[in-house]
């Protein structure tokens, strides 16, 4: 398991070890400031490799909807927060059940960005056989891609089975969900079924995307950009006042390794109406 070190104005790798590991020989210390665009309206994800020091994988934020927790005990369903999306359990327990889909703006959830099981809109699904109707949120121009039907029926360790409907209940397909074990996440576009979007785990440390974040002081959902980790696999630590040329890893020694998805997040950047520029 590595152990990363992220600091905003550059990005350096240290590898340690843990127990019942052999040593490894020193090695200079890497990284340095990387460059990279998001394109138009923060519309494409990046896959970044902190030991390469590169995007090793890159995709549109319109490519997928929905993802699904992909290890053996897993079972969380995941929105694709890129696009502002939203789920409402109706209550209902019938895919062609007669709901008012325009509600889902009103009594619909927007995931947290943390990853922990309680921030998901679709909750802990398991043994209801709910209906959702699901908003798909907004293209890179501001539109809204209209609503869907999802009824999560099951899921073991290799496999969801789901029924997916349009937004009156037309079209109703049963759909099995195989699991990956290379992946933390299985990704799901409906019309077309699972992408790949997301590397294979250990092939990528930080993704860079636009997310949904919630401003509770203000009781506003919000679009921002900034770093997301898998927290299977990947741990954090926040240095809040350490010159990053001089930083090592002794000096996470009072400072926990956190697995939270948004310990990077965005709030490391400021935006200036004045100047129309970021400050970091």
């Amino acid at each position: 398991m590595r152990s990363s070190i992220i600091a905003v104005l550059g990005i350096a790798l240290l590898t340690g070890c843990m127990k019942e590991e052999l040593p490894v020989p020193a090695r200079e210390r890497s990284g340095g400031e990387y460059q990279f665009c998001l394109g138009s309206g923060y519309q494409q994800q990046l896959w970044l490799d902190l030991e390469q020091g590169e995007v090793v994988a890159q995709n549109s934020l319109a490519d997928w909807d929905l993802a699904f927790e992909s290890g053996p005990d897993g079972w969380r369903i995941m929105l694709n927060g890129g696009r502002l999306m939203l789920a409402w359990n109706t209550g209902a327990t019938s895919i062609d059940a007669t709901v008012d889909v325009f509600a889902v703006y009103g009594n619909g959830l927007f995931d947290g960005p943390t990853g922990h099981p309680d921030s998901t809109a679709f909750g802990d699904w398991r043994g209801q056989g709910a209906l959702y109707v699901v908003d798909m949120g907004y293209d890179g121009q501001g539109n809204l891609l209209g609503q869907r039907r999802v009824r999560p029926i099951a899921v073991d360790a290799s496999s969801y089975t789901i029924e997916v409907a349009l937004a009156n209940g037309n079209e109703v397909q049963q759909v099995v969900i195989s699991k990956d074990p290379q992946r933390s996440w299985v990704h799901y576009r409906f019309g077309q079924g699972v992408v790949q979007v997301a590397p294979p785990n250990g092939q990528w440390d930080v993704v860079f995307t636009r997310y949904t974040y919630f401003f509770a002081s203000d009781n506003l959902p919000y679009l921002v950009v900034g770093g997301l980790i898998d927290g299977n696999t990947t741990r954090v630590a926040r240095l809040a006042s350490r010159d990053f040329a001089l930083v090592t890893l002794a000096d996470t020694a009072g400072t926990p390794f956190e697995r939270r998805r948004d310990i990077i997040g965005y709030d490391w950047k400021e935006f200036s109406f004045d100047t129309n520029a970021y400050t970091v």
